[in-house]
């Protein structure tokens, strides 16, 4: 593979992507609608930050001249052989794919298409997109025929921000065309521009997997990450029993899974980020007859409401309580609200007449303000405090950090019991000491079962 790249999108999956080509040797045209992204691509500096061996990398290849970034896609698209489509596939209110952002990408790419090219979209989809939407629209654009005049395959993105370079190492490329010549030519390219770390427990090489067809690739992104979103729901449900009848769901779940046939994940407050409580959605734009994905979804939704019931119960009413909810991002160590459990949180909070203020150690007061959430600051009087998100400081914090808290909600199992004695402390999955009836002899004895 010698000819130019382009990369559509510079976002924290694009522009990894769009540096580990760069760093084969290949001359990468990078393309982003902002402005600001493309500046700060061109000045060797990361538009967004933590994601390990970013910056360096960016660097060298700038400085070398491999990677470029602009505005006009029409132009790195121009420029180009390879064709990769990094942008954004969101849903709306109603669940629903909103296409906007990949209509707009693969209009502009279809005008710089040439004969010879390959398009690959890195993009989730739901099963047929590339071949029942995107070819045509790229055909229509350029008056090129795909899978003669150009190739096009589907490639899913499987990596994970804050974890970009090593997934890509860590993965097997799973790639599929609209015929054999498009996947065959991604399959070339993919091996060229990237390294894959031997794997034993894979059934064959790890390497770039060809699926056979763009519909099997874009179904076995869907199914993977459909998968984890089916299996939290499980947990959760299991999660509210557990609460519910004084047993510690996480010791029922290490037991499960010491059977090599259970792989229950872990319970938690919410599912967030951009990618588990959206692929279920595009999975179901696809196969609206499923209803299992739609379940989870249902199921996930409903604990952070779950969890400020709990909260309630355990300080006798919400009203006129200020409620610290300490963490805003999604996940630890990934600066992202995404789909963050912060906002039904604070939205159910503040339907019960509470005080809802937040904290998290990536965001400074101006930020989270501009999330719509009220800043507050660990060692301020509060209330009661639900905690959202596993930041490693977190699990240090005493009552003493929290001047008047009268009760906790840990959603994450981040606190440590032993530092919380002297207030009421819940987590979700683990109950409350039960009192049972045991049968002895001709008598019923009372005695408590302890989770």
């Amino acid at each position: 593979m010698t000819g130019d790249v382009a990369v559509v999108g510079l976002g924290k999956i694009g522009l990894p992507l769009a540096v580990q080509i760069a760093g084969k040797g290949l001359r990468v045209h990078g393309a982003d609608l902002s402005p600001k992204v493309a500046h700060l691509v061109s000045s060797c500096r990361a538009p967004f930050p933590g994601e390990p061996g970013l910056d360096e990398r960016l660097t060298e290849v700038v400085e070398n001249g491999l990677l470029t970034a602009t505005t006009s896609t029409e132009e790195a698209v121009a420029k180009s052989e390879v064709i990769v489509v990094v942008v954004p596939l969101v849903t709306n209110v109603a669940g629903e794919p909103d296409y906007s952002a990949v209509d707009a990408a693969t209009a502009s790419v279809a005008t710089g298409l040439q004969v010879g090219n390959l398009v690959i979209y890195e993009t989730t989809l739901p099963v047929h997109t590339t071949r029942r939407r995107l070819a045509p629209a790229l055909a229509a654009g350029s008056g090129l025929s795909p899978g003669n005049d150009f190739m096009l395959c589907h490639s899913p993105e499987r990596v994970s921000s804050g974890t970009v370079f090593t997934d890509l190492r860590r993965y097997p490329k799973l790639v599929g065309g609209i015929n054999e010549r498009s996947g065959k030519s991604a399959e070339v390219f993919y091996h060229s521009v990237l390294d894959f770390d031997e794997r034993s427990d894979l059934a064959r090489p790890n390497g770039v997997w060809n699926l056979g067809s763009a519909e099997a690739a874009e179904f076995a992104k869907l199914a993977e990450t459909t998968y984890r979103d089916v299996n939290i729901a499980l947990v959760n449900e299991f999660a509210r029993f557990a609460g519910a009848t004084g047993i510690n769901v996480y010791e029922v779940i290490e037991a499960a899974n010491s059977q090599p046939y259970s792989h229950l994940h872990r319970p938690g407050i919410f599912v967030g980020g951009h990618c588990i409580p959206v692929y279920p959605r595009l999975y179901l734009a696809g196969d609206p007859t499923a209803r299992l994905p739609a379940v989870a979804r249902e199921i996930n939704d409903a604990v952070p409401c779950q969890a400020v019931q709990l909260l309630a119960e355990l300080v006798d009413g919400l009203s006129g309580l200020r409620v610290a909810v300490l963490g805003a991002a999604y996940r630890s160590g990934v600066k992202e609200t995404a789909f963050s459990g912060v906002f039904p949180i604070v939205r159910e909070l503040a339907m019960r007449g509470a005080v809802p203020v937040v904290h998290d150690p990536l965001y400074d007061e101006s930020e989270l303000r501009r999330l719509g959430l009220e800043p507050y600051r660990i060692g301020e009087p509060c209330d009661a405090v639900i905690m959202h998100t596993d930041h490693p400081g977190y699990k240090i914090l005493t009552p003493g950090d929290l001047p008047g808290v009268r009760a906790l909600v840990d959603g994450r199992t981040v606190t440590d019991a032993s530092l919380w004695t002297a207030i009421p402390r819940r987590v979700l999955g683990i109950g409350l000491p039960q009192r049972l009836h045991r049968f002895c002899g001709d008598d019923f004895v009372d005695e408590f079962a302890h989770g």
